[in-house]
């Protein structure tokens, strides 16, 4: 890992007066000579010359130290150039591949920090921050094809880049990150397993499929048929099951472990190093999650642009097929073994609390922070088939625990009533928690139990208007499904899952609309 040695940056100032032509001093100290050559005799002549002399040099001493405000007189002459070298035009061909290329891009790149404050380096390094686009047609001098077909063929290149720069992040986190926390001693064996899971069996699979596109890759640059490698080889994704289910717990470990100081030290420095591209650890892990949901839209793009009657006509449907199917199995086990995890961390109280529902939930709907009516911040849990309220914490070895705020409530016993922004805030239960010395409130619902001999009835505010709209649509979804599920309980198993965007809206921030993330396998 290299070191970068900052250093103040220094300005130097260029004395503008010594911009002008040279030869406008000469011929004015010719010119002062002609004129007094004839009336002063010679001793006083070199007298003249050598304080002359000795003043000038003070004068360019004085220039030199201190920057110089003098008008200079622009040139109005020159000899450039400029203007007459006829500039050389872009080949059509690669006009046409860059404006697909941007068109088609589909890189999601984890979100990066803030760009730091400019800094000098003594030594320029070999990892480079950003990494250069090119398309495909960059790297073709001409080819004989239809605009259609040159898509084809920016999309595939798109595709086989993305697993190039995939396989090099892996690698790079495995070398700067897994390896010298291990050799440092600081994480343990067992935390480092847990924190990166099974990444290092990702990078051989990745490799094999960019071995294969590069072998599709003809003479003159060109992919025909790429179906059949796809349908080959989408199989092995299988084994991003086990990797995105253990996201939730490495997650969680990361987060505890990065109070540590020499963990927080470690992983600072390799932020702010190059290599990183301002992206800490965790955006790298998050990488091959977000390469798995990114092969449906590119097979999609390549179908679009792949002519009638091409080789590929019939198996691109089926590779899109199964593709999206391993997606879908993948965003179910992530579910529930995220829902397990969040079970797990549940503190109960009290014995009445322990609902049935809860216990029976295989996935969350949504989970983040919210306000009751009296200002205090709740983690509120929404599981398939409950409604839980925690107050966050801590168990004795840093870990998070959540312990259950009164009662939760089944969800098919949920009513919901959406609280219209404006409402007085004098009155019932607000108790002027939501004002903040106005008499208004704002994104704000309630949700009640019906049916239960001790009703609850919780009001609760959101951070903005679009969290409280997606608080609102999660819970009609799970009141409907809950219910629909008591109907036919007799006749079909569980109800099917809800729309994959709903679920997993996790960490619903208090802070603005920006930082509220939808964290879902699905996009």
């Amino acid at each position: 890992m290299e070191v970068e040695v900052t250093g103040e940056l220094r300005t130097s100032w260029t004395p503008t007066h010594l911009t002008g032509d040279p030869s406008v001093l000469v011929d004015h100290t010719a010119k002062k000579r002609k004129q007094h050559l004839s009336t002063v005799p010679a001793n006083e002549i070199i007298e003249d010359e050598e304080e002359e002399e000795s003043q000038s040099m003070t004068d360019h001493t004085k220039d030199s130290e201190e920057p110089s405000f003098k008008r200079v007189k622009p040139v109005t002459k020159s000899n450039s150039l400029t203007g007459v070298i006829t500039p050389v035009k872009t080949p059509a061909l690669k006009r046409i591949g860059q404006s697909i290329s941007r068109s088609i891009s589909f890189r999601t790149e984890a979100r990066p920090l803030p760009p730091a404050p400019l800094r000098s380096r003594s030594k320029a390094s070999s990892f480079p921050r950003r990494r250069s686009s090119q398309c495909w047609s960059d790297t073709v001098e001409s080819h004989d094809l239809t605009a259609k077909e040159i898509k084809r063929q920016e999309v595939i290149y798109e595709l086989t880049q993305g697993e190039r720069q995939l396989i090099e992040d892996l690698s790079l986190v495995k070398k700067v990150y897994y390896e010298p926390m291990l050799k440092l001693d600081i994480l343990t064996e067992s935390e480092l397993g847990q924190i990166f899971g099974t990444l290092d069996s990702l990078i051989p699979l990745h490799e094999d499929l960019l071995s294969r596109l590069e072998r599709l890759r003809g003479s003159e640059k060109t992919v025909g048929e790429i179906g059949p490698t796809l349908l080959y080889w989408f199989p092995c994704l299988e084994a991003y099951v086990t990797y995105c289910c253990n996201q939730v717990g490495a997650k969680a470990l990361l987060d505890q472990k990065k109070t540590e100081k020499r963990v927080e030290h470690f992983l600072r420095l390799c932020q702010e190093s190059s290599f990183s591209r301002k992206l800490d650890l965790w955006n790298f892990l998050d990488l091959p999650r977000s390469r798995l949901v990114k092969y449906p839209l590119l097979l999609k793009e390549i179908q679009k642009c792949t002519p009638s009657e091409h080789p590929d006509e019939d198996s691109l449907p089926d590779a899109l097929e199964m593709i999206q199917s391993i997606v879908a199995e993948v965003n179910k086990k992530t579910g529930e073994a995220e829902c397990q995890f969040y079970r797990r961390g549940l503190n109960y109280l009290e014995e009445g609390q322990r609902l049935p529902e809860i216990q029976q939930s295989r996935f969350l709907y949504c989970h983040g922070e919210l306000k009751n009516n009296k200002g205090q911040r709740l983690h509120v849990f929404l599981f398939e088939l409950a409604l839980v309220l925690t107050r966050p914490g801590e168990d004795k070895d840093g870990g998070q625990t959540f312990s259950i705020y009164r009662q939760p409530l089944p969800n098919n016993l949920l009513n919901l009533e959406e609280i219209p922004d404006g409402e007085a805030g004098g009155g019932g239960a607000f108790r002027g928690a939501f004002t903040g010395g106005n008499d208004k409130v704002k994104n704000c619902f309630r949700v009640s139990s019906r049916g239960r001999s001790k009703a609850n009835s919780y009001s609760l505010q959101a951070n903005d208007s679009f969290s409280k709209q997606q608080w609102i649509t999660c819970l009609r979804q799970a009141m409907v499904q809950s219910r629909d599920r008591n109907a036919h309980a007799g006749q079909s198993q569980f109800p099917s899952y809800a729309d994959p965007t709903l679920c997993h809206i996790a960490d619903l921030s208090l802070t603005s609309d920006s930082e509220m993330d939808v964290q879902t396998l699905s996009g």
